[in-house]
C-alpha cells in the first residue's frame, strides 16, 4: 500500500511540473529606459503582456505558460508622438504603434532571446541570437535548476561602437557611434550571408567575416543561421529564467550560481571588454 501511495504522489508531482507556469524575471541594467517586447510562436498560448516600459535599474517578472515558444527583446530610444499618440522606437521597434507589440516581431537589428519550453525530451531550449543583428547586451540565466546543462548564455559586450562601419545603424545625433549593429544579411541582402537560395544548407552557408565579428565577441551567442553547436542550450522543464539587459561583462560567479554547465566557451571574450 505504501508503494502505491508513493507512486500516486510521484505522478501527482510530475503532473504539477508539467502544468505549472514558469517565470521570466526581466531586469534592466542599462543606462537608460528600455521597452521589452514579446512575440509568441504560432501555436503558443498568449502571454499576459507583449510589451512594457522598464526603467533603469528596475525588474519585472512575467508569468510564462507551459510549452510556450517565442522571442523576447528590448526596444531602445522610444517615444510617443504627441499629435497622433503613435509609439515608436529607433531600435528593435515592433511596428504596433503601441507599447504592447500585439503579435508583431522586432525590426532588425535586435538582440533576441529565443525559447522553446517543454520541448523534445521534456527539455527547454534557449539561445541568444545575433542573426538579426544586435542592439543591446543580454544574459539568459536559468533558475530553479533540476536536470540538464542549464548553462548561462548571452552577449555581454556592447558592440555598437565597435560595429563594422558598413553594418552600423546610424541615426540623427548618433555622432558616428551607431545605435545598433546590423547583420550582413540585412545590410547587403546577399544569399551568402542570409543562408538562402543556393546557400540554404549548413554545407553551403559558412561563417563570414561579419558573423565572426559577433562570434569572437560573444562566443555563446548565435552569429549566423547554422551556428547551432555552440549556441543552443537546454534545461529541464520547470526552470525559471532571469533575462538581464546590459549585464556587467565580468558577470560574477555569485550571480551565475557557480554552475558547472560543461560549456567550453566563455560568456564573453575578455579581449573585447575594452569595447564597453
Amino acid at each position: 500500500m505504501a508503494r502505491i501511495i508513493l507512486l500516486f504522489v510521484i505522478i501527482f508531482l510530475v503532473s504539477l511540473s508539467e502544468v505549472e507556469p514558469i517565470t521570466f524575471k526581466i531586469s534592466n541594467r542599462c543606462r537608460n529606459t528600455i521597452w521589452p517586447g514579446f512575440l509568441s510562436g504560432a501555436t503558443s498560448p498568449p502571454l499576459p503582456t507583449t510589451g512594457f516600459r522598464l526603467s533603469r535599474g528596475k525588474s519585472k517578472t512575467v508569468t510564462i505558460p507551459p510549452s510556450w515558444s517565442g522571442r523576447l527583446w528590448a526596444r531602445t530610444l522610444c517615444s510617443q508622438d504627441p499629435a497622433s499618440g503613435s509609439f515608436a522606437c529607433l531600435t528593435a521597434d515592433c511596428g504596433s504603434g503601441k507599447v504592447e507589440c500585439s503579435g508583431s516581431g522586432a525590426k532588425p537589428p535586435a538582440t533576441l532571446a529565443e525559447f522553446t519550453l517543454n520541448g523534445t525530451g521534456g527539455l527547454d531550449f534557449y539561445d541568444v541570437s545575433l542573426v538579426d543583428g544586435y542592439n543591446l547586451p543580454m544574459l539568459i540565466l536559468p533558475k530553479k535548476i533540476v536536470v540538464g546543462g542549464c548553462g548561462a548564455t548571452g552577449c555581454l559586450v556592447d558592440l555598437n561602437a565597435a560595429c563594422p562601419t558598413d553594418l552600423k545603424l546610424l541615426t540623427r545625433g548618433s555622432r558616428g557611434g551607431g545605435v545598433a549593429c546590423r547583420s550582413a544579411c540585412e545590410a547587403f541582402s546577399d544569399p551568402r550571408y542570409c543562408c538562402s537560395d543556393a546557400y540554404a544548407t549548413p554545407d553551403t552557408c559558412q561563417p563570414s567575416v561579419y558573423s565572426l565579428f559577433f562570434k569572437h565577441a560573444c562566443p555563446r551567442a548565435y552569429s549566423y543561421a547554422y551556428d547551432d553547436k555552440t549556441s543552443t542550450y537546454t534545461c529541464s522543464t520547470g526552470a525559471d529564467y532571469a533575462i538581464i539587459f546590459c549585464p556587467p561583462p565580468y558577470t560574477s560567479e555569485k550571480l551565475l550560481g557557480s554552475r558547472k554547465d560543461g560549456a567550453t566557451l566563455p560568456l564573453v571574450n575578455k579581449s573585447m571588454i575594452h569595447l564597453q
